[in-house]
This record gives C-alpha cells, structure tokens and sequence, in this order.
C-alpha cells in the first residue's frame, strides 16, 4: 500500500505540488491523470524518492521514502521518459551492471533477464548498443532494466509517450500480467485511452492538486 498525505513541492517561487492526498492499494494499478505541467512528474519523483517533498509524507509498505529511502529503492522500479540508460552499452551489459547494483545473484539475474528480454523482444538483440534501437525498443529495454529486480511496487512516468501502438499494447499487457502477479502499479499520464486500458482507480491532479 502507498500512502501520500499533505504531499507538497516548492521549487523557488513555484508551488509545484499542493497538499495531495492518494492511498493506493496494493495490488491494483493506480493512474495519476492530469494535463502536462499539471504536476504529476513531480510527484512521481518524490514517490520513488528522487525528490523530498517541502511537507507532507508517503509511505511504501511502512517505509517512509524520507527515512527509509534506501529500502524503498530496493522494492520499486522506477521509470520516466527523462532518464536515460547509456547508449554506448548494450542490453545485455545494462541488466548485469544494474543487476549487481541491486545484488542480483548470478542465477537470478539470468531467470529475470530471461523472463523480460523473451517478453520484449529484446533476447536477438541483447548485444547491441542501446543508442541504435528505436523509440519503442529503447522504451522496452528501458523497462525491462528498470524491472531486472522483480521490485514489488512498480512507478512509471508516461510509461507510453512515443510509441507506436504494436509497443503500447505490449507494454500495457505487461503490466496488466504484473498486476497479475500481485504487483502494485502507478502510473501517470494525460491519455485517457490508456487510463481505460489499465487503471483500477484513478486520481486526477490539476495545478499541483488533487482534484
């Protein structure tokens, strides 16, 4: 379960995120829905703890993302469209390095890589440099990285900006098969068709609140 309460964010003179309140249950997919510049990236990153909200708190299954920063890491996976895996390395090379950052045993990383390379097309591919895939190959790959922990809570920023809709399907299938498995999703976006094609609930921010 997650828990935001009072969430707010200041940058400078900009209140980016005014006192939101979401409680979202674990196993289900929840879609943060709201215009861009709406705030939803924002509070995003202060979910997967890359930002510490100005007041406010959230809590991940009992880990506080300000005191318990460390521990939420290890349990999520965490992606937006602003960050980048390097280019110059290639699939395979990606999942190993992330993997040993999470301290992914040798048989384990393989099953994992396995599992979400065969999924997403990635297992002919797995040497190649990541800068020469296309925008849904790159999205895919991102994924799947971002994922090479099997992390119990999964938080994905605009997981479908860009694609095309063969790799919008199958990224929604995929996490529909997730929530499956007993996973808690939250995702954010503008577009209601994917909101139709995912979400369990769905809460609506607009100017930074929760409306």
């Amino acid at each position: 379960m997650i828990t935001i309460n009072g969430l707010s964010k200041r940058f400078a003179d900009k209140m980016a995120v005014r006192k939101v309140n979401f409680k979202i249950e674990e196993g289900e997919i929840f879609a943060l829905l709201g215009p861009n510049g709406a705030g939803k990236t924002t509070t995003m990153r202060m979910l997967s703890t890359l930002l510490k909200p100005t007041t406010g708190t959230i809590t991940i299954d009992d880990w506080d993302t300000q005191k318990d920063a460390k521990e939420i890491k290890k349990n999520i996976g965490f992606l937006t469209t602003e960050i980048r895996l390097d280019g110059q390395f290639t699939p395979n090379e990606l999942a190993a390095f992330y993997g040993k950052l999470y301290g992914l045993d040798k048989k384990t990383l393989e099953e994992n890589k396995r599992k979400l390379f065969d999924y997403f097309d990635i297992t002919q591919i797995a040497d190649r440099r990541y800068e020469t895939f296309s925008t849904g190959m790159k999205q895919k790959t991102s994924i799947a990285i971002c994922l090479i922990h099997d992390p119990k809570t999964i938080i994905f920023d605009e997981p479908t900006n860009g694609l095309d809709i063969l790799t919008q399907k199958q990224v929604e299938d995929f996490l529909l098969l997730e929530k499956q498995r007993g996973k808690t999703i939250v995702i954010s976006t503008h577009i209601l068709e994917v909101v139709e094609a995912l979400a369990d609930r769905v809460g609506v921010i607009i100017d930074g609140q929760s409306v």
